[in-house]
């Protein structure tokens, strides 16, 4: 399918992650692309980087374990975990740098069967940031007419992707299709520039009917969602500085802390529709990143801060990551005096929204052919 070719019934699209499975219940961006290329053709979701020691690192995808090494139709998607005895990764020691190198050509040499097949049969391959471009060679021998889309969710260097392949990409990052980031901020790092395009977060059309009705009672709430990079100590000094506020942590992944006060209201992992709830009649967002270390890009990558910017949340995060957005008020993670300063701020700000929001068909019209658009020029 060419850039100006328009979409067809019977298109065949490959997503290739290192992350995540379509039938996780916590879905990510991948998800939601997944759920829009179902409209438009067959999907196929290749998932890789998975074997034994995952279950040792909370991967996320050990819910459907039992499922590995089984193509699962899930949602009308074609869904595929390849597990193996043992996955490459980072050896984070530099005297051990070639046994990296051989895992990952052991890795990159055999594939599995089932994504040599989904290869072959794609119109449309698109390769999740880390390690799922390895295959980018071997993918545009097997089916040269095939278009190949980088997904860049994450710069490669702060995510701490194993060196090959970080060399992998450098070397054949001008030879694909497009190279689409979720922030303007990810370019600096990526050697080619003539292939490379702006593609944010979306959100689904029906959002806001998702949202109701509201969860809460009476009262001030503030809402944190999500896992990544969460700090427990900035609530154990929110809860009792701001005891009138209510503050509910969705699918954190952290259990209750002993210093938390007792306006803290912890919930496990919960449907997607349920926590749009939980947001949209919240009256502050909060996105505790551990510290303020975090990659700068995230000020525009960050799902769940899109999702508070879209229901005009005034929203609490690090200073470095507050961005150009007029709704966000920074602190120092780890520094009391600033989690107070901002959430007060934030408290007292009034509901705007910051930026411009794509649903999820417009992202993807812009994934797929982003040259016709010229919100994606970096």
């Amino acid at each position: 399918m060419t850039a100006a070719t328009a979409p067809r019934d019977d298109d065949q699209y490959l997503i290739i992650t290192a992350h995540h499975d379509y039938r996780t219940p916590r879905r990510s961006s991948i998800h939601f692309i997944a759920d829009e290329l179902a409209k438009r053709g067959q999907v196929k979701f290749f998932s890789l980087r998975y074997s034994f020691l995952s279950k040792r690192k909370g991967d996320i995808r050990t819910v459907v374990d039992a499922s590995a090494n089984t193509i699962q139709k899930h949602n009308n998607v074609d869904c595929f975990l390849w597990k193996t005895p043992l996955h490459p990764f980072n050896v984070k020691n530099r005297y051990l740098k070639g046994l990296e190198d051989w895992l990952f050509w052991v890795y990159k040499k055999w594939p599995s069967p089932v994504l040599i097949d989904w290869i072959k049969q794609a119109d449309v391959i698109i390769y999740e940031s880390g390690i799922a471009l390895i295959y980018f060679e071997q993918a545009k021998r097997l089916n040269p007419a095939a278009k190949h889309i980088y997904r860049g969710s994450d710069d490669l260097g702060t995510i701490n992707v194993a060196s090959y392949a970080r060399r992998s990409f450098d070397a054949i990052c001008g030879q694909m299709d497009s190279l689409c980031l979720l922030s303007k901020r990810m370019a600096d790092n990526i050697p080619s520039k003539n292939n490379i395009y702006y593609v944010p977060n979306g959100l689904d059309d029906d959002i806001d009917a998702l949202g109701d009705p509201s969860p809460y009672g009476a009262g001030v709430h503030a809402v944190a969602i999500g896992s990544m990079l969460f700090d427990p100590g900035f609530f154990e000094v929110a809860s009792h500085a701001f005891p009138h506020v209510t503050f509910h942590l969705v699918g954190t992944g952290h259990p209750r802390a002993a210093g938390y006060n007792s306006n803290v209201i912890v919930y496990d992992d919960m449907k997607y529709s349920e926590t749009i709830r939980y947001i949209k009649h919240a009256d502050i967002g909060i996105a505790p990143y551990i510290s303020d270390d975090v990659p700068v890009y995230l000020a525009d990558s960050s799902l769940k801060m899109l999702q508070y910017d879209y229901f005009a949340l005034p929203t609490v995060c690090p200073s470095s990551v507050t961005g150009e957005y007029r709704s966000r008020f920074g602190y120092n993670p780890g520094k009391s005096d600033t989690i107070r300063s901002a959430i007060s701020s934030a408290l007292a700000a009034p509901h705007l929204r910051s930026r411009q929001i794509l649903s999820w068909k417009k992202l993807v019209d812009r994934l797929l052919n982003p040259t016709q658009f010229a919100d994606t020029t970096i």
